[in-house]
């Protein structure tokens, strides 16, 4: 248990540590001397009047690429699930920025940089319904206007407008005015303007540069059939399309917010689940509690490992509910409330895989001390699981974008799998064991009975693995975008059946099969003796239990 010790003191060492960054849902991102030729920032699903501001600053190029052949810039792709995107799944040696991709009819924005004329192209494909708010170039912004008038054409021109229409004859007044135009547009200034993407396709934004590096914004309000799941990257095709990596650099800003708050559309009804299935957790606890005190003479202590197991889940649910109402509400978390919300869901995870793991041993119901083989497996599974709960807390507060948080995710894939695999391995030693016994000790009967338990054990712990880590799963990436809280749902649900399945099976009941073998071989052999003699019949063996407790265990003759 020491090294349980230690490994939770460096956990709540790296809790306060990381929660420092953590920004939640306003994205902010500094990527230096990267070289991945694509980065996901960041995917967010909207509804109508959405809002998604982006703000690139610092970026720096390498200048001896031609980027008309290389293009580099961001891609903002759209679709009704949270499956693999079409311009997301580019074969090896291909570009998304480049043309022949553009011939897709799904929705999809590209934003191309040309550092050579200070201009950021933006390409509009397929179904837009969006508005895009941005500083475009100064004659792109001209001719925006100039549509806009000619679109809807004012019954009176203005009175400024009105000497334009009269002929002019002097035609050295022509050719001043034509000077004149031409020194307004090397003067005037980069305006901010909205521009329906419904209708435009092709506009450019205006690239400001300072002391070699580049930066440009722009807003989005999402249209009423625009709706869906916007995944935000940025792609360098050089490092894809060549041989030799360079590096390039940049910072980026994304807030992203729905009429409701700062929560993507999956994520808005998170808190009142998280906070509803809190209520039932804690109502489940104290049933417990309850049956534990009403049978109070066959209670061992690893009952209340699982009541105290009920109750930190039921902590857990109520500051993660915390947790997305401030997130909700500011764009990101009180970070007290955040290291209660880690710490409480780092011992349930941790807890849940020691209770799971002294079931399948039999540990105080049948044995007190544990076989070399079962300490082993708690080596392995405790510090796993505090590896893996500080794997999902580098992930929760690190941005999506970042080259470690596909690295701490991959960790925590495989660190989940191997707890689940190991935990399985006491309960497989268990039924085993079972198997043996029944067909060699006098309490064969006994023993077949919790086999069969042993047995249904077994099948629970894999059906839940099985659904909460590929079923579940593959249901999130198949729901519409707006239903894919249900994963959130399914999960938690399973877990409170398996938590009430698991307390049926093994609650403190004298008719229990669990808990009516006897504690050890000898009591076995004892009462094999004690019948098998004439004299001693209706003689009855009686044994004082570990809670003090006399019990009587009559002759089967």
């Amino acid at each position: 248990m020491a090294v349980a010790h230690r490994c939770c003191v460096l956990a709540g060492y790296l809790l306060l540590l990381l929660l420092a960054g953590c920004k939640a849902r306003i994205h902010t991102l500094t990527l230096k001397n990267e070289t991945r030729f694509a980065v996901d920032l960041n995917s967010f699903g909207f509804y109508a009047n959405g809002i998604l501001n982006v703000s690139v600053s610092s970026l720096k190029l390498p200048t001896s690429v031609n980027y008309t052949s290389f293009p580099v810039g961001f891609t903002l792709s759209r679709s009704r699930v949270n499956g693999v995107l079409s311009y997301t799944a580019e074969e090896t040696g291909t570009c998304p920025l480049t043309p022949p991709k553009l011939t897709n009819t799904e929705p999809l924005i590209l934003f191309l940089i040309n550092i050579d004329t200070l201009s950021v192209t933006v390409k509009a494909r397929g179904e837009q319904d969006n508005l895009l708010i941005a500083k475009l170039k100064p004659e792109v912004a001209e001719g925006e206007v100039r549509k806009t008038r000619d679109d809807n054409p004012p019954e009176h021109p203005p009175p400024d407008k009105q000497d334009e229409t009269k002929p002019q004859d002097n035609k050295d007044t022509k050719s001043g005015d034509k000077s004149d135009k031409k020194a307004d547009e090397k003067t005037m200034p980069e305006v901010e303007t909205t521009v329906n993407l419904t209708n435009t396709k092709d506009l450019s934004l205006a690239l400001d540069k300072d002391h070699g590096s580049y930066s440009f914004s722009f807003d989005m309000v999402v249209g009423s059939s625009a709706e869906g799941l916007y995944s935000l990257k940025f792609h360098y095709c050089t490092n894809r399309m060549s041989q030799e990596k360079l590096s390039y650099s940049f910072s980026v800003n994304v807030t992203e917010k729905n009429l409701g708050g700062f929560l993507s559309a999956a994520e808005i009804p998170l808190s009142r689940l998280y906070i509803c299935m809190a209520g039932v957790f804690f109502t489940a606890a104290l049933v417990w509690v309850y049956t534990l005190m009403k049978h109070r003479y066959s209670v061992f202590k690893i009952h209340w490992l699982m009541a105290a197991l009920a109750f930190i889940k039921s902590i857990s649910l109520v500051f993660h509910s915390i947790n997305y109402h401030y997130i909700n509400t500011e764009g990101r978390p009180i970070e007290a409330l955040a290291v209660m919300y880690y710490i409480t869901h780092l011992l349930k995870g941790a807890l849940l895989f020691i209770t799971l793991v002294l079931i399948g041993t039999g540990w105080a119901f049948v044995k007190y001390i544990l076989s070399d083989k079962e300490k082993k497996i708690f080596m392995i599974v405790i510090p796993l699981q505090v590896l893996a709960n500080v794997a999902y807390i580098i992930i929760e507060s690190t941005e999506e974008g970042s080259s470690e948080y596909y690295l701490w995710k991959e960790i925590l894939f495989l660190v989940d799998l191997i707890c689940c695999g190991a935990i399985l391995f006491p309960v497989v030693w268990s039924i085993r064991h079972l198997q043996e016994a029944s067909s060699t000790d006098g309490k064969a009967a006994m023993n077949l009975e919790k086999l069969k338990l042993f047995r249904h054990f077994y099948v629970m712990i894999v059906c839940y693995i099985y659904f909460t880590r590929i079923i579940a799963i593959l249901l999130k990436v198949t729901m519409p975008f707006q239903w894919q809280w249900c994963y959130e749902f399914l999960v938690e649900v399973s877990t409170l059946i398996f938590f009430v399945m698991t307390g049926y099976k093994f609650r403190p009941a004298s008719n229990n099969p669990y808990l009516q073998l006897p504690q050890d071989e000898e009591d076995v052999e004892m009462d094999e003796v004690m019948t098998e003699s004439g004299a001693l019949e209706g003689i009855s063996k009686v044994k004082k239990t570990s809670n003090g407790r006399e019990r009587q265990k009559e002759s089967t003759l």
